[in-house]
């Protein structure tokens, strides 16, 4: 009795080991990453939010959200944020985004005055996850899958591209259960 118990626990223990693997391989697999390389002179400029995930800083309501991104001389990026808010108010969100990688598709972004920028955990995550050949759609995200944007160029995009830009947030292991689609009003 002692050796079945013996292959029994065994067995149990063996079949525990490998669903972890299995489990920790798929958490692997469905982790953010970063694409390899953007050309920062040909991502610069105006973009649209297509869709978000719900965050602390965006009311849920907001509409006309759009960023815009310039090259400052120090190499960092200006990033201005706008939206009306449910009010039909005009919010302006200014910060400065910092390359974290050499193939520029990891950033930090912090909207604190400069003074308080070197400040630790002041920066969010903005990683580009997902972007086409002709820098017209991107997929930005963060390494927890906290945050989720996906930006265009113009304000509306066919609904094909829409949809396989979140195909890829969910292959990388987004929930889009709560997402929230953009609204552009003229």
């Amino acid at each position: 009795m002692k050796k079945s118990s013996l292959l029994f626990a065994t067995v149990v223990l063996g079949v525990g080991v490998v669903l972890y693997q299995k489990k920790k391989n798929k958490a692997v697999t469905n982790s953010p990453q970063a694409i390899d390389y953007v050309d920062l002179s040909k991502y610069l400029g105006q973009w649209y939010e297509i869709a978000r995930l719900p965050n602390y800083f965006q009311n849920s309501k907001s509409y006309n959200t759009s960023a815009n991104y310039v090259l400052n001389p120090d190499q960092t990026i200006a990033v201005t944020n706008r939206c009306i808010d449910k009010k039909g108010r005009h919010k302006i969100a200014k910060g400065t985004a910092f390359v974290q990688n050499k193939g520029n598709s990891q950033l930090k972004v912090s909207f604190l005055p400069k003074c308080l920028q070197w400040l630790p955990y002041t920066k969010g995550d903005y990683w580009i996850l997902r972007l086409d050949e002709d820098y017209q759609t991107a997929l930005i995200g963060d390494g927890q899958h906290k945050y989720l944007w996906l930006l265009a160029r113009t304000p509306n995009i066919a609904d094909e591209t829409c949809q396989s830009f979140l195909d890829t947030a969910i292959e990388q292991g987004y929930d889009l259960s709560s997402l929230i689609m953009g609204e552009h009003r003229l």
